[in-house]
């Protein structure tokens, strides 16, 4: 029997956390090559240091590299976008400054192995871009379906860069939040613990940032939550001033708990950001969030966890697995027999066409989670709709 009383954790990191930034410029990437081609192929490692931006990595593309080389003007737009990337995060800093860090541009063709193995033909369905296993979670306890540690950390977030870009506030790009909750009959009732690390202008003091960051923080969590009993962190070290790639190198894919449930759920191991479509980490894990979502939000289950495996090469996926953690009102394997028709059997193609993934819709997920945000009109963040209610319901 699984316990009902208990404490949770989970952490977010902002925009300007060197690993984030890594993750922003790999799908600053992804975007510009499918802005110039809807089935471009790209994977995109970024390193970020101390005045230093460096890319790696294997693309293919129409109009971006061809005849094993880059076509005209493509490699001074990179430098452009990547930049503008870096602007848009807030680094103009002595040790990261977006107009003066160095940049590395190393990505090159594509292994003519891995493109025979994925591409389709007249004879075969485009296959998967690597084997793997990827995972979808949903949860009742939020409105966005997500686990409260993790959507309450990202909010924190979000709301403090908002009051950094609006200017004249104290707070620097780089940020970290995490919350514990205690969970009573399995459902959150209060904020145990609030820690908040977050670079701050030169000659601040804890208690000049506490003064921001509180306010934010009880702002964010439902009344009730924050009790005398909260135990309170706000940077702790006392003195957070060096931050972001000058503080800490940051690597592309390093912070996939924070960009999936905050550990309440499994993850596969793969990263998301840098990525197109035709890569089943990232595409397959936004359909079985799709999937599982929709199950939770058609009352079909409190919670839901959905497990697809790929193998390279392969279009059909190798298994599914549901569990509904005991909540369910459906019979697990009725959903595993039936929920992949719904998205056309949940091939890499399929998944994008169901789900318009061949856009430039990827800069904007490379912070606050990838999940748990609200579709936008141009297709972003398209796995968050709930569009399968009506036809899971008439499953039950």
């Amino acid at each position: 029997m699984s316990r009902t009383s208990f404490q949770f954790t989970s952490e977010s990191v902002s925009e300007g956390h060197p690993d984030k930034v890594a993750d922003r410029v790999s799908d600053t990437i992804v975007d510009l090559f499918l802005s110039k081609d809807p089935e471009a192929r790209v994977a995109c490692e970024t390193l970020t240091t101390t005045n230093r931006v460096v890319l790696a990595g294997e693309i293919r593309g129409k109009g971006i590299w061809e005849n094993d080389s880059w076509a005209p003007g493509v490699e001074a737009e990179i430098e452009a976008a990547v930049r503008a990337a870096v602007k848009d995060i807030g680094y103009e800093q002595s040790g990261f400054h977006w107009n003066t860090f160095d940049f590395s541009n190393h990505l090159h063709g594509q292994s003519a192995d891995i493109a025979v193995g994925v591409d389709s033909t007249d004879t075969k369905d485009e296959g998967a871009g690597d084997q793997g296993i990827m995972f979808g979670y949903a949860s009742n306890e939020t409105p966005e379906l997500m686990p409260a540690t993790l959507a309450y950390s990202h909010n924190i977030l979000r709301k403090l860069a908002e009051i950094r870009h609006a200017g004249g506030s104290i707070l620097e790009p780089d940020a970290k939040s995490q919350v514990t909750l205690q969970y009573e009959n399995g459902r959150p009732v209060r904020a145990t613990s609030i820690v908040v690390s977050t670079q701050h202008a030169a000659g601040k003091t804890q208690a000049d940032v506490a003064a921001v960051v509180r306010p934010v923080v009880e702002s964010v969590l439902p009344a009730g939550f924050i009790t005398d009993e909260t135990v309170w962190h706000i940077n702790p070290t006392g003195i957070f001033e060096i931050g972001g790639p000058d503080g800490d190198a940051g690597l592309t894919g390093r912070k996939i708990i924070v960009d999936t449930y905050g550990g309440a759920a499994p993850h596969g191991g793969g990263a998301f950001s840098g990525k197109d479509p035709t890569k089943v980490d990232r595409s397959a894990a936004y359909a079985c969030r799709y999937l599982a979502k929709n199950v939770v939000a058609a009352g079909l289950a409190d919670r839901c966890t959905i497990q697809i495996s790929y193998a390279i090469g392969v279009a059909k996926p190798q298994s599914i697995h549901v569990d509904l953690h005991g909540t369910g009102k459906i019979a697990e394997s009725v959903l595993e027999a039936n929920i992949l028709a719904l998205i056309g059997g949940a091939t890499p193609r399929a998944i994008r066409q169901h789900l318009g993934l061949n856009k430039p819709i990827y800069a904007r997920t490379a912070a606050y989670g990838h999940f748990g945000r609200t579709p936008d009109a141009d297709g972003g963040f398209s796995w968050e709709k709930t569009d399968l209610v009506d036809q899971l319901k008439a499953l039950a």
